[in-house]
């Protein structure tokens, strides 16, 4: 099955973002794409630097004027398409929510974010609801998808319970970056425990991974900070961690990269990880912390 990775550096023109990220879907597509991932809330500036209300106005619901215009995109071009969006769901009540299209048009599941992190810069429990989907994999014609956003990534339990879900694949629409105060050996360490961590998910779940972040600096309206330089590198690992492809840190990139679905079955063959998971002594995993 072949993916479509875009990464993209973003501006406060909404209508200018999705062009281009039409643009970049198109190109995908004439490379053969079966299924599109885009990065985390990529229709806009990433707005959880700061904590204002103005800013539930970009929400929409679901479905809405996003959900109209991806759809249309998906079937035309016979894609999958993996988007993530600002739901409002009602008033005073917002997501953050991935919206996955099937290839004629139609909406095939969505994931409410149910991770939400509260960091300097990443405000997020100021506008987003934990989401109550759960961990369900969305079925389409490109496979099963375990879609998981951002923070949800650092997680082993999600990744596992999308896994003992069905998933095929599990998928990261991400927005993270740089803190400008960090300094050089720091900004490594947290780029590559961010890339580990995924690959450990593939290796411990038998599955390929996809995570699509944004890229490019992006200023912090309050002044307080330096804003956040988001790293970009996207990439894709097979089953046992191997990466498949990999793109840029400093600048926007659209790749179609082969994923060997049926792979994952040889390799849980392998390593059996699944059969050989004591169950009967897991029940306290439950808990916040066994003192």
């Amino acid at each position: 099955m072949k993916a479509g990775l875009i990464q993209q550096q973003n501006t406060a023109d909404t209508e200018n973002n999705i062009k281009r990220l039409e643009d970049k879907i198109r190109k995908c597509a004439s490379e053969g794409a079966e299924l599109i991932v885009l990065q985390e809330l990529h229709n806009s500036l990433y707005f959880c630097q700061t904590e204002d209300t103005g800013v539930f106005d970009l929400a929409e619901t679901i479905p809405g004027p996003s959900t109209a215009r991806f759809g249309r995109l998906a079937e035309e071009l016979r894609l999958v398409i993996v988007t993530s969006l600002f739901e409002k769901r009602a008033p005073g009540l917002y997501h953050n929510t991935a919206v996955v299209f099937e290839n004629d048009g139609r909406i095939a599941g969505k994931y409410r974010k149910m991770h939400i992190p509260d960091d300097p810069a990443y405000y997020e429990k100021f506008y987003f609801t934990p989401g109550d989907t759960g961990f369900e994999p969305v079925k389409t014609s490109a496979g099963r998808l375990g879609v998981l956003v951002c923070w949800d990534q650092w997680f082993p339990e999600a990744a596992r319970l999308m896994a003992l879900n069905g998933a095929d694949l599990l998928v990261y629409p991400t927005a993270i970056g740089w803190e400008s105060s960090d300094g050089n050996d720091e900004k490594r360490r947290q780029q590559d425990a961010w890339q580990t961590v995924q690959r450990g998910h593939a290796i411990a779940n038998g599955l390929p991974v996809v995570a699509v972040n944004r890229v490019g600096h992006e200023t912090d309206p309050s002044g307080l900070t330096n804003g956040i330089r988001f790293w970009g590198h996207s990439f894709a690992c097979g089953p046992q961690g191997e990466i498949i492809a990999q793109l840029p840190d400093d600048k926007e990139a659209a790749s179609v990269v082969e994923l060997d679905i049926k792979r994952s079955e040889e390799v849980r063959r392998w390593w059996p990880f699944l059969r050989d998971r004591r169950i009967d002594a897991f029940d306290r995993i439950t808990k916040r912390f066994i003192d």
